[in-house]
């Protein structure tokens, strides 16, 4: 019996349908945090470069970094970094064969995101 339906509707699951669990956002998040910590460590190295070449350049790249612009990306990039880091310690205890219980997957997402949040803050805090 042919299904006359099946050209109203997606073959598989997809993001439209398919709603992603939290440690899936996790896992996709890290990836993203790992390449996105390029751009400011190279806005980082540039500054110290320019810094390094002339006092003309380093005004330059000194007011970009203290622009607003330059203050998102660099406060974005602390979090990255610290999620990135969060979440590399979980998978260290992964590695080491624990915490597959999904009750504590479930809690260590949350925990990944709060150290993230809360270590930036300090971090913006105390420096």
């Amino acid at each position: 019996m042919a299904d006359v339906n099946r050209g109203n509707r997606p073959l598989s699951p997809h993001l439209q349908v398919y709603r992603l669990p939290l440690v899936a956002k996790i896992s996709i998040m890290t990836r993203i945090t790992g390449v996105a910590l390029g751009a400011p460590a190279l806005l980082i190295v540039w500054w110290f470069v320019a810094g390094a070449y002339s006092p003309e350049y380093f005004a330059v790249a000194d007011g970009l970094l203290s622009s607003l612009l330059g203050k998102i990306v660099l406060i974005a990039g602390l979090w990255a970094l610290w999620f990135h880091f969060a979440n590399g310690i979980r998978h260290f205890v992964f590695d080491l064969g624990r915490g597959f219980e999904l009750p504590t997957i479930a809690k260590t997402n949350w925990v990944v995101i709060g150290a993230s949040v809360l270590l930036t803050a300090l971090t913006l805090l105390l420096v």
